[in-house]
């Protein structure tokens, strides 16, 4: 059987704080960081997302809040690990669809691809990534943000 699944998050930049990095993948990517409790990781979030529409597990929300707030727990990647513990297929590909107008991503993609294939366990040809500026349309595409939307293949 053969399971797909969608996620999504986004989150507005903090254009006051200076202490914050900017973390898109797993990767630190200079420029302005997103707003959130955790490193707000719009691409591990989506990622996250996805695999809780496969088990039916929501890992950001409750979960990751006592995780960022009570222990202090800010890396998406332990969320998404926390995510995968549930996940009994074995994935078969994920492709990410990111809309911002600044950073240009294209630089970074390649550094995405091989950490999120790490934190997978999965071939980095079994990962995909695109960026778009969605023609300045939305928030995202005006700057004010980066939205991320991913799809998970899973098989069991």
């Amino acid at each position: 059987m053969i399971k797909v699944s969608i996620g999504q998050d986004s989150h507005r930049f903090d254009f006051e704080n200076k202490k914050k990095k900017l973390v898109l993948g797993g990767i630190p990517i200079e420029g302005t960081p997103l707003l959130g409790n955790s490193d707000a990781d719009v691409v591990l979030h989506s990622l996250t997302n996805a695999i809780s529409g496969i088990t039916g597990v929501n890992i950001l929300g409750e979960i990751a809040d006592k995780m960022c707030l009570q222990d202090g727990i800010t890396d998406s990647s332990i969320f998404l690990l926390e995510a995968l513990k549930y996940l009994n297929g074995t994935i078969s590909h994920v492709s990410f669809s990111l809309e911002c107008s600044v950073p240009k991503l294209s630089p970074f993609i390649p550094q995405m691809k091989k950490r999120i294939a790490q934190l997978l366990g999965i071939h980095e040809t079994s990962v995909g990534i695109t960026a778009t500026t969605g023609e300045g349309l939305t928030d995202f595409g005006l700057g004010q943000g980066i939205q991320c939307f991913c799809v998970l293949t899973v098989s069991f």
